[in-house]
């Protein structure tokens, strides 16, 4: 069975690599010198922005090109979120990052390319889509998974991406710590206590952690595991699309919120910061916003959400990546060296 389970590994690795579709790994971006008419932005973004981006790209370069006569070509980065942060921070110059967390961000924020108060630019707080954290199942729910206890089931295989490298990972992590908590409060136990031997629990049941969301996503798809904890859009997008899969809301969960910046010392270097500032601005307007609600994601812009306030599950015990006391908080306790995390990975304190 194991020597099974290591082919369907290999095989699903092999296909979602850069030789199977490059357009989904990071690839060798340059910044392209462009001519009067036309104009070229470099888009680094995280592997599960992908699809939803394909039709706000051409929606974009339509506005721009009848609002100023210029043409505007797209090169695209797409990887790991963490690992496209430090792509960026590292020199690949991308005039406009898009990131699962606040946490990648501060990434550029510490090698200069962005200035500390990025958040204050606007008024989403830098945000561009919201999600939730849900399990996906097979047709049907045949395990019937109900919640994030099922996952400790000795029946139930799990997946979800390695927070080392995927910031959609550090979401889904959080979610399962953080409904651990709520449920403490409800039992009236130990929260931390509770929600840590949650987390073991779980992860005993993960049978593969990969690079990012989307390889995550694309191991389900091949038929590994019986659930998947991973963000609402990717399997919404997926539903839509005609794929039978379950999609279960915790009682418990949290709100996933995606930042998009333009970077500063790029976009000055290249000429560009006029239609970076544009494009981004763009994609939380109505009809962006649109878009990405039919590739799955959840609105920032005010308008859009009020009129689609019935398409999307509210839980009831949802809660915000404040309520864990902020990302420095969350950073400290769960992916410090001496974390949460790290001590759950090492069978620390199991019991």
């Amino acid at each position: 069975m194991q020597v099974c389970m290591l082919f369907i590994l290999l095989f699903v690795t092999a296909c979602s690599s850069p030789s199977a579709n490059s357009s989904s790994e990071s690839v060798d971006v340059q910044p392209v010198t462009s001519g009067n008419n036309s104009v070229t932005l470099v888009i680094g973004a995280y592997s599960v922005a992908r699809d939803a981006l394909q039709p706000i790209l051409p929606a974009f370069q339509a506005e721009w090109k009848e609002k100023t006569g210029q043409t505007v070509e797209f090169q695209q980065s797409y990887e790991a979120s963490g690992t496209q942060a430090r792509s960026i921070a590292s020199g690949m110059e991308a005039d406009v990052a898009l990131l699962a967390m606040e946490g990648d961000i501060d990434k550029l924020v510490d090698a200069e390319l962005i200035p500390h108060d990025w958040k204050q630019r606007d008024p989403y707080q830098g945000m561009v889509t919201r999600s939730i954290v849900v399990i996906g199942t097979r047709a049907n729910n045949p395990l019937s998974i109900k919640d994030w206890m099922d996952l400790t089931r000795s029946d139930v295989d799990v997946l979800y991406p390695n927070p080392k490298t995927s910031g959609g990972a550090q979401w889904d992590i959080n979610a399962i710590y953080g409904a651990g908590l709520k449920m403490a409060a409800e039992q009236g136990v130990d929260g931390p206590t509770f929600a840590k031997q949650l987390l073991h629990q779980v992860h005993d049941r993960v049978i593969s952690m990969d690079k990012s969301g989307r390889a995550s996503m694309a191991a389900f798809e091949y038929g590994v595991g019986d659930a998947i904890v991973t963000y609402e859009n990717e399997l919404k997008a997926r539903v839509n699309q005609g794929v039978d899969y379950e999609i279960v809301v915790p009682k418990h969960t949290i709100q996933i919120e995606n930042p998009v910046v333009v970077v500063d010392r790029y976009v000055d270097k290249h000429g560009t910061r006029e239609v970076a500032e544009a494009f981004v601005e763009f994609l939380r307007s109505e009809k962006a916003q649109q878009l990405w609600v039919e590739a799955g994601f959840r609105p920032v812009n005010e308008q859009i959400a009020a009129q689609l306030s019935n398409t999307f599950i509210q839980p009831e015990g949802l809660f915000t990546i404040n309520d864990l006391g902020g990302w420095d908080q969350v950073r400290s306790n769960l992916y410090s060296r001496r974390g949460i995390w790290y001590e759950v990975l090492a069978g620390i304190d199991k019991s």
